[in-house]
Protein backbone atom coordinates (compact mmCIF):
# COMPACT_ATOMS: atom_id res chain seq x y z
CA UNK A 1 0.00 0.00 0.00
CA UNK A 2 2.49 2.21 0.71
CA UNK A 3 4.48 1.44 -2.85
CA UNK A 4 1.57 2.22 -4.33
CA UNK A 5 0.79 5.83 -2.71
CA UNK A 6 4.72 6.84 -3.23
CA UNK A 7 4.28 6.25 -7.03
CA UNK A 8 1.14 7.69 -7.07
CA UNK A 9 2.80 11.05 -6.07
CA UNK A 10 5.86 10.55 -8.36
CA UNK A 11 3.73 10.78 -11.25
CA UNK A 12 1.45 13.68 -9.71
CA UNK A 13 5.09 15.66 -9.60
CA UNK A 14 6.55 14.79 -12.88
CA UNK A 15 3.54 15.77 -14.54
CA UNK A 16 3.34 19.46 -12.99
CA UNK A 17 7.84 19.61 -13.62
CA UNK A 18 6.07 18.67 -17.68
CA UNK A 19 3.86 21.25 -17.65
CA UNK A 20 6.29 23.69 -15.78
CA UNK A 21 8.64 22.73 -18.53
CA UNK A 22 6.06 22.56 -21.73
CA UNK A 23 4.76 26.98 -20.19
CA UNK A 24 8.87 27.54 -19.64
CA UNK A 25 9.51 26.98 -23.68
CA UNK A 26 5.69 28.26 -24.80
CA UNK A 27 6.92 31.82 -22.42
CA UNK A 28 10.38 31.92 -24.22
CA UNK A 29 9.04 31.52 -27.82
CA UNK A 30 6.40 34.24 -27.00
CA UNK A 31 9.01 36.57 -25.35
CA UNK A 32 11.70 35.97 -28.49
CA UNK A 33 8.84 36.42 -31.57
CA UNK A 34 8.51 39.79 -29.55
CA UNK A 35 11.07 40.66 -29.01
CA UNK A 36 13.14 39.83 -32.06
CA UNK A 37 10.27 42.04 -34.32
CA UNK A 38 10.47 45.38 -34.87
CA UNK A 39 10.22 48.16 -37.79
CA UNK A 40 10.51 51.80 -37.66
CA UNK A 41 7.77 54.18 -37.83
CA UNK A 42 7.89 56.10 -40.94
CA UNK A 43 6.01 58.71 -39.70
CA UNK A 44 8.07 59.36 -36.37
CA UNK A 45 10.86 57.17 -36.85
CA UNK A 46 10.57 55.74 -33.22
CA UNK A 47 11.21 51.77 -33.40
CA UNK A 48 8.07 49.70 -32.64
CA UNK A 49 7.29 45.67 -32.09
CA UNK A 50 5.10 45.34 -34.93
CA UNK A 51 4.90 42.82 -37.02
CA UNK A 52 2.68 44.68 -40.38
CA UNK A 53 4.14 47.07 -42.97
CA UNK A 54 2.51 49.82 -43.84
CA UNK A 55 0.82 48.30 -47.03
CA UNK A 56 -0.26 45.18 -44.95
CA UNK A 57 -2.55 47.56 -42.76
CA UNK A 58 -3.89 49.57 -45.51
CA UNK A 59 -4.72 46.33 -46.89
CA UNK A 60 -6.23 44.97 -43.37
CA UNK A 61 -8.02 48.79 -43.10
CA UNK A 62 -9.64 48.65 -46.39
CA UNK A 63 -10.75 44.79 -45.58
CA UNK A 64 -12.45 45.94 -42.76
CA UNK A 65 -13.97 48.99 -43.68
CA UNK A 66 -17.04 47.67 -45.36
CA UNK A 67 -18.08 45.26 -42.30
CA UNK A 68 -17.57 48.51 -39.98
CA UNK A 69 -19.97 50.53 -42.13
CA UNK A 70 -22.77 47.61 -41.92
CA UNK A 71 -22.51 47.49 -38.60
CA UNK A 72 -22.98 50.50 -37.75
CA UNK A 73 -26.28 51.42 -40.04
CA UNK A 74 -24.29 52.51 -43.07
CA UNK A 75 -23.12 55.93 -44.03
CA UNK A 76 -25.09 58.82 -43.09
CA UNK A 77 -26.83 60.26 -46.41
CA UNK A 78 -25.87 63.68 -45.82
CA UNK A 79 -23.62 65.06 -48.38
CA UNK A 80 -23.13 68.46 -46.87
CA UNK A 81 -21.81 66.59 -43.25
CA UNK A 82 -19.72 64.57 -45.90
CA UNK A 83 -18.12 66.84 -47.26
CA UNK A 84 -17.11 68.70 -44.11
CA UNK A 85 -16.08 65.90 -42.60
CA UNK A 86 -13.56 65.33 -45.74
CA UNK A 87 -12.42 69.19 -45.91
CA UNK A 88 -11.02 69.04 -42.47
CA UNK A 89 -9.76 65.38 -42.65
CA UNK A 90 -7.91 66.95 -45.45
CA UNK A 91 -6.36 70.13 -43.74
CA UNK A 92 -5.21 67.75 -40.98
CA UNK A 93 -3.19 65.56 -43.85
CA UNK A 94 -2.08 68.49 -45.57
CA UNK A 95 -0.95 70.03 -42.66
CA UNK A 96 0.92 66.59 -41.68
CA UNK A 97 2.48 66.27 -44.87
CA UNK A 98 4.00 69.70 -44.75
CA UNK A 99 5.48 68.66 -41.45
CA UNK A 100 6.57 65.70 -42.68
CA UNK A 101 8.23 67.05 -45.72
CA UNK A 102 10.46 69.13 -43.18
CA UNK A 103 11.61 65.36 -41.65
CA UNK A 104 12.25 64.10 -44.94
CA UNK A 105 9.46 61.58 -44.39
CA UNK A 106 6.42 60.81 -46.22
CA UNK A 107 3.01 59.21 -45.62
CA UNK A 108 2.50 55.73 -46.50
CA UNK A 109 -1.19 55.70 -45.40
CA UNK A 110 -4.51 56.19 -47.25
CA UNK A 111 -6.76 58.00 -44.85
CA UNK A 112 -10.58 57.92 -46.25
CA UNK A 113 -13.20 59.54 -43.51
CA UNK A 114 -16.52 57.74 -42.94
CA UNK A 115 -19.64 59.36 -41.40
CA UNK A 116 -21.82 56.65 -39.67
CA UNK A 117 -25.85 56.65 -39.44
CA UNK A 118 -25.26 55.22 -36.34
CA UNK A 119 -27.36 57.25 -33.87
CA UNK A 120 -26.78 55.51 -30.42
CA UNK A 121 -23.03 55.61 -30.17
CA UNK A 122 -21.35 58.43 -29.41
CA UNK A 123 -17.96 56.79 -31.00
CA UNK A 124 -15.18 57.70 -33.28
CA UNK A 125 -12.53 55.19 -34.45
CA UNK A 126 -9.85 54.06 -36.81
CA UNK A 127 -8.97 51.04 -38.54
CA UNK A 128 -5.07 50.33 -39.29
CA UNK A 129 -4.13 51.83 -42.73
CA UNK A 130 -6.19 55.11 -42.54
CA UNK A 131 -10.01 54.27 -42.27
CA UNK A 132 -11.57 56.71 -39.88
CA UNK A 133 -15.42 56.41 -38.74
CA UNK A 134 -17.11 59.20 -37.12
CA UNK A 135 -20.79 58.54 -35.75
CA UNK A 136 -23.71 60.56 -36.55
CA UNK A 137 -24.37 60.08 -32.64
CA UNK A 138 -21.47 61.87 -32.01
CA UNK A 139 -20.62 64.21 -34.98
CA UNK A 140 -24.33 65.45 -34.62
CA UNK A 141 -22.92 66.88 -31.15
CA UNK A 142 -19.71 68.71 -32.01
CA UNK A 143 -20.59 72.53 -32.12
CA UNK A 144 -17.33 73.54 -33.85
CA UNK A 145 -15.09 72.49 -36.54
CA UNK A 146 -12.20 73.01 -34.27
CA UNK A 147 -13.94 70.02 -31.75
CA UNK A 148 -14.17 67.94 -35.00
CA UNK A 149 -10.95 68.69 -36.14
CA UNK A 150 -9.68 67.30 -33.06
CA UNK A 151 -11.99 64.03 -33.40
CA UNK A 152 -10.19 63.56 -36.75
CA UNK A 153 -6.99 64.42 -35.45
CA UNK A 154 -6.70 62.21 -32.24
CA UNK A 155 -8.34 59.02 -35.22
CA UNK A 156 -5.55 60.04 -37.38
CA UNK A 157 -3.04 59.87 -34.36
CA UNK A 158 -3.96 56.27 -33.68
CA UNK A 159 -3.23 55.19 -37.33
CA UNK A 160 0.41 57.38 -37.52
CA UNK A 161 1.48 55.60 -33.96
CA UNK A 162 0.57 52.00 -35.50
CA UNK A 163 -1.93 51.42 -32.41
CA UNK A 164 -3.34 48.65 -33.46
CA UNK A 165 -0.50 46.77 -35.38
CA UNK A 166 1.31 47.40 -31.75
CA UNK A 167 -1.56 46.10 -29.62
CA UNK A 168 -1.71 42.83 -32.32
CA UNK A 169 2.35 42.10 -31.42
CA UNK A 170 1.48 42.78 -27.94
CA UNK A 171 -1.96 40.62 -27.69
CA UNK A 172 -0.05 37.83 -29.27
CA UNK A 173 2.76 37.87 -26.72
CA UNK A 174 0.48 38.18 -23.66
CA UNK A 175 -1.94 35.41 -25.25
CA UNK A 176 0.81 33.19 -25.59
CA UNK A 177 1.95 33.73 -21.80
CA UNK A 178 -1.35 33.08 -20.42
CA UNK A 179 -1.59 30.15 -22.18
CA UNK A 180 1.66 29.16 -20.73
CA UNK A 181 0.31 30.18 -17.35
CA UNK A 182 -2.74 27.99 -17.55
CA UNK A 183 -0.88 24.99 -18.81
CA UNK A 184 1.22 25.09 -15.42
CA UNK A 185 -1.75 25.52 -13.28
CA UNK A 186 -3.44 22.66 -15.00
CA UNK A 187 -6.92 23.85 -14.01
CA UNK A 188 -9.29 25.41 -15.65
CA UNK A 189 -9.45 28.62 -12.92
CA UNK A 190 -5.41 29.00 -13.03
CA UNK A 191 -6.20 29.61 -17.09
CA UNK A 192 -9.30 32.03 -16.50
CA UNK A 193 -7.00 33.93 -14.03
CA UNK A 194 -4.33 33.88 -16.47
CA UNK A 195 -6.47 35.44 -19.09
CA UNK A 196 -7.78 37.95 -16.83
CA UNK A 197 -4.21 39.39 -16.34
CA UNK A 198 -3.48 39.50 -19.86
CA UNK A 199 -6.45 41.46 -20.92
CA UNK A 200 -5.61 44.07 -18.02
CA UNK A 201 -2.35 44.24 -19.40
CA UNK A 202 -3.75 44.80 -22.84
CA UNK A 203 -6.45 47.66 -21.61
CA UNK A 204 -4.03 49.55 -19.56
CA UNK A 205 -1.74 49.87 -22.76
CA UNK A 206 -4.91 50.54 -25.06
CA UNK A 207 -5.40 53.94 -22.26
CA UNK A 208 -1.94 55.01 -23.16
CA UNK A 209 -2.54 54.84 -26.60
CA UNK A 210 -5.33 57.11 -26.39
CA UNK A 211 -3.23 59.93 -24.28
CA UNK A 212 -0.77 59.49 -27.30
CA UNK A 213 -3.45 60.14 -29.99
CA UNK A 214 -4.61 62.93 -27.69
CA UNK A 215 -1.27 63.98 -28.19
CA UNK A 216 -1.21 63.70 -32.03
CA UNK A 217 -5.10 65.49 -32.09
CA UNK A 218 -3.22 68.85 -30.47
CA UNK A 219 -0.56 68.67 -32.71
CA UNK A 220 -2.54 68.31 -36.08
CA UNK A 221 -5.14 70.63 -34.85
CA UNK A 222 -2.48 73.55 -34.41
CA UNK A 223 -0.68 73.17 -37.63
CA UNK A 224 -3.72 72.93 -39.86
CA UNK A 225 -5.05 76.40 -38.01
CA UNK A 226 -7.76 74.58 -35.41
CA UNK A 227 -7.59 75.63 -31.87
CA UNK A 228 -6.61 72.50 -30.43
CA UNK A 229 -8.27 73.77 -26.56
CA UNK A 230 -11.40 72.59 -29.16
CA UNK A 231 -10.86 68.90 -27.76
CA UNK A 232 -11.51 70.04 -24.06
CA UNK A 233 -15.68 70.75 -25.24
CA UNK A 234 -15.39 67.09 -26.88
CA UNK A 235 -14.34 65.27 -23.74
CA UNK A 236 -17.49 67.57 -21.93
CA UNK A 237 -19.47 65.91 -25.07
CA UNK A 238 -18.10 62.16 -23.84
CA UNK A 239 -18.64 62.84 -20.28
CA UNK A 240 -22.37 63.14 -20.89
CA UNK A 241 -23.12 60.33 -22.70
CA UNK A 242 -20.80 58.01 -20.56
CA UNK A 243 -23.56 57.97 -17.74
CA UNK A 244 -21.23 56.47 -15.57
CA UNK A 245 -19.70 53.15 -17.17
CA UNK A 246 -17.14 50.80 -15.59
CA UNK A 247 -14.39 52.07 -13.78
CA UNK A 248 -11.50 53.33 -15.45
CA UNK A 249 -8.99 50.97 -14.44
CA UNK A 250 -11.13 48.25 -16.31
CA UNK A 251 -11.54 50.45 -19.70
CA UNK A 252 -9.77 50.49 -22.15
CA UNK A 253 -9.96 54.59 -22.60
CA UNK A 254 -8.79 57.23 -19.78
CA UNK A 255 -11.83 59.03 -18.52
CA UNK A 256 -13.13 62.32 -19.87
CA UNK A 257 -11.69 64.60 -17.08
CA UNK A 258 -7.97 62.76 -17.31
CA UNK A 259 -8.17 63.30 -20.83
CA UNK A 260 -9.10 67.25 -20.47
CA UNK A 261 -6.35 67.37 -18.14
CA UNK A 262 -3.96 65.64 -20.00
CA UNK A 263 -4.62 68.15 -23.19
CA UNK A 264 -4.28 71.40 -20.91
CA UNK A 265 -1.12 70.28 -19.84
CA UNK A 266 0.05 69.09 -23.51
CA UNK A 267 -1.17 72.15 -24.88
CA UNK A 268 0.69 74.50 -22.27
CA UNK A 269 4.13 71.87 -22.61
CA UNK A 270 4.10 72.38 -26.84
CA UNK A 271 3.09 75.99 -26.56
CA UNK A 272 4.67 77.69 -23.24
CA UNK A 273 4.07 81.25 -24.72
CA UNK A 274 0.21 80.66 -25.77
CA UNK A 275 -1.19 79.28 -28.19
CA UNK A 276 -0.98 81.60 -31.59
CA UNK A 277 -3.33 83.76 -32.18
CA UNK A 278 -6.11 83.41 -35.16
CA UNK A 279 -6.48 79.71 -34.69
CA UNK A 280 -10.04 78.90 -35.31
CA UNK A 281 -12.44 76.99 -32.71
Amino acid sequence: MSYGRGYGRRRRGGGLKIRLLIAAVMIGFSLFSYYSTGQVNPITGEKQRVTLSPDEEVAMGLQAAPAMIRQHGDLLPNPAAQQKLDQIGGELLSALNAWLRTEGRTNPYRFEFHLLSDNQSINAFALPGGQVFITNALFSQLQSEGQLAGVVGHEIGHVLSRHSAQRMAKQRLTSGITGAVGMAGGSFESARMAKMVGNMINMKYGRQDELESDRWGILLCAEAGYDPSSMIGVMDILEAGSSGGPPEMMSTHPKPANRKEYITNVIREVFPNGLPTGLRK
